[in-house]
């Protein structure tokens, strides 16, 4: 079977290869779901701590959560998109590292939207996915 996503990064668009993510992911007929947004509240209640770095693990550690519980894999995300309260070149270079932990080589597309607030005063970044079910 061909692969369920294929990715692509044409040479006529800036290469999203070397942010660790594609401009193009064609996703073969199948299962979707599609993941709401995951920030970093945890099941146990802890503060959300005010480094963006660290609600980016919490909200990858939940969008992961939710893979597992779909018996998906990063492979499966066709789109991630990442919605920040202060998107900026210096706030993208704090969360891609994260990110990509979760990608876990994995390139899926993603898309970042500046919002002027998200659920909570504290919450600086949401994660929404939209993932091919695998078989």
């Amino acid at each position: 079977m061909a692969h369920a996503i294929t990715r692509m990064n044409p040479p006529t668009l800036p290469n999203a290869a070397e942010m660790g993510y594609s401009q193009i992911s064609v996703v073969e007929p199948g299962r979707m779901a599609y993941v709401s947004g995951q920030v970093a509240w945890r099941p146990n209640g802890e503060p959300v701590p005010s480094d963006l770095a660290e609600q980016t693990r919490i909200a990858g550690a939940n969008a992961k959560a939710a893979l597992d519980a779909l018996g998906a894999a990063p492979d499966d995300i066709a789109i991630l998109r990442v919605f920040m309260t202060d998107l900026n070149p210096d706030t993208l270079e704090q969360v891609m590292p994260p990110l990509q932990d979760l990608f876990g080589g994995a390139m899926p597309s993603v898309t970042g939207v500046g919002v002027a607030a998200l659920a909570a005063p504290d919450l600086k970044i949401e994660l929404e996915l939209t993932v091919r079910l695998p078989g």
